[in-house]
């Protein structure tokens, strides 16, 4: 739960800051290359708090305190790390197509 709110937080301080940034390029390319940017970063926070969610159900899945994960956590943990994994490569491609909107400038 501290993670979702910490990076909430750092996230808001980077839109904020890409905001100001954006009010200087005020081109057309420049927008659309921003807007695309901002769906990464919301593509990206989303796939984080929906795995932040899933690792938590996980550790409430294994009640024995021996250090080993059961079989249901150690699943659920995985499709997790997928489901973050998978944010991050579309988050990835996202961006670089703002990239290349930005090369046709």
């Amino acid at each position: 739960m501290k993670k979702t709110v910490l990076r909430t937080i750092v996230l808001g301080g980077f839109v904020a800051a890409g905001l100001s940034l954006s009010a200087c390029n005020s081109s057309p390319t420049e927008k659309k290359a921003d807007a695309i940017e901002d769906s990464a970063d919301m593509v990206r926070e989303s796939a984080d708090a929906t795995a932040d969610a899933m690792e938590n159900k996980a550790d409430t899945m294994d009640k024995k305190m021996d250090g080993m994960d059961s079989k249901a956590e150690q699943s659920m943990e995985n499709k997790a790390a997928g489901v973050r994994a998978a944010g991050e490569k579309k988050a990835d491609a996202m961006e670089n197509k703002a990239d290349a909107v930005r090369k046709q400038n």
